[in-house]
């Protein structure tokens, strides 16, 4: 079983024997009943699910995002943005 509570852990075995299959023909839902693995886990070991295929390229980083103090260029971006947004706001105000 996997660390997750649902999620099992298949051996390598059993993975590159479903892949060759799958390769020389076979179709991915005979292989879904044939050994119990969903259809969406054989794609993902297939490459056949792009969205998989591009987690691979760009994965993403793990963990929080860091609390690093922002630069001064960006603090001084952001400060007028809510400048500016306080005076748009207090103008629509006075229109009213």
């Amino acid at each position: 079983m996997g660390n997750r509570k649902g999620q099992k852990h298949y051996s390598e075995r059993i993975k590159q024997t479903i892949i060759a299959e799958q390769k020389e023909g076979e179709s991915v839902c005979s292989l879904s009943r044939k050994y119990g693995v969903s259809r969406y886990t054989i794609q993902s070991w297939c490459g056949l699910r792009p969205e998989v295929n591009r987690r691979q390229m760009f994965p993403q980083k793990k963990g929080r995002p860091s609390s690093k103090p922002e630069g001064k260029d960006a603090r001084i971006r952001r400060l007028e943005m809510e400048n500016e947004l306080l005076r748009n706001f207090l103008q629509e105000l006075e229109r009213k």
